[in-house]
């Protein structure tokens, strides 16, 4: 994948797509079953190789210091993290548990490292890619003192029904490496969730015609940040969490135009 800042594209605010925020995917409801064979299936996220899920976060409670991002596609919002109008404030695994019904999307945070996604089922479990192994795990043992939030809405697909997305789910337990076809944890959450081939490795055949827009947001209520152009939602996402885990955006954005396009 390798999108690199040489590959940065910096467009003005006005060329991006202004389509509906709230659209939804329009096609009929997937359920993909298909596999796609690599031998680079192992997780990006999660801290280096070693080990053990990442520590825990040393962030105030309530509230991470995080980028934020909207991206689009043909004409259509189909992410959007902004704070002025989702809730992203982090709670313990106590508290997140007592919100969490099954089929919802879970994402743990911690500093200087991609969110870790996971699927929840019932009783503090959740499923989830780790280490190249799709696995159930307690969602307080994952969290170990991270704190974390429910993400049904980030991606603005439409979804499925609950009891599909946890089939989905469970359905893939126990694959590792050469037969996973997600390269990271959000990529098979989200594709047990939405059913949508786009989640895959190798699932989307590019096409010189279809663009991703991702938005990187660096200042809060403004229109300040950088435009990054993908040709596949899977380059996009990979994209997307390199940056939260380096911060390497957020550190270019101080000496650019002092943050503004």
């Amino acid at each position: 994948m390798g999108n690199h800042l040489d590959r940065i594209t910096h467009l003005s605010y006005s060329e991006l797509p202004t389509g509906d925020p709230s659209g939804v995917e329009k096609e009929e409801l997937r359920v993909g079953v298909a596999y796609f064979f690599s031998d680079e299936e192992e997780e990006v996220d999660d801290g280096g190789g070693g080990g053990g899920y990442p520590c825990a976060s040393q962030e105030s409670p309530g509230a991470v210091s995080e980028l934020e991002y909207s991206a689009f596609c043909s004409q259509e919002c189909i992410f959007s993290k902004l704070r002025e109008n989702q809730d992203l404030n982090v709670y313990s695994a106590k508290t997140l548990l007592s919100m969490c019904k099954p089929g919802d999307l879970v994402e743990l945070v911690s500093t200087s490292q991609a969110p870790h996604w996971a699927v929840y089922e019932l009783n503090d479990q959740v499923i989830h890619l780790h280490e190249g192994e799709i696995r159930k795990d307690s969602l307080t043992e994952i969290g170990r003192g991270r704190r974390g939030r429910i993400v049904n809405s980030r991606y603005r697909f439409r979804p499925l029904p609950a009891s599909l997305v946890v089939q989905n789910a469970t359905g893939h337990l126990g694959l590792n490496s050469g037969d996973i076809c997600w390269t990271n944890s959000e990529s098979f959450a989200a594709w047990c969730r939405f059913g949508k081939r786009e989640f895959k490795k190798g699932g989307e055949a590019h096409s010189a015609a279809q663009q991703y827009f991702l938005k990187v947001h660096f200042d809060a209520g403004t229109r300040s940040g950088h435009t990054l152009v993908f040709r596949s939602l899977e380059d996009m996402i990979w994209e997307r969490r390199r940056v939260d885990a380096s911060g390497i955006l957020k550190e270019l954005s101080l000496g650019v135009n002092g943050g503004k396009e």
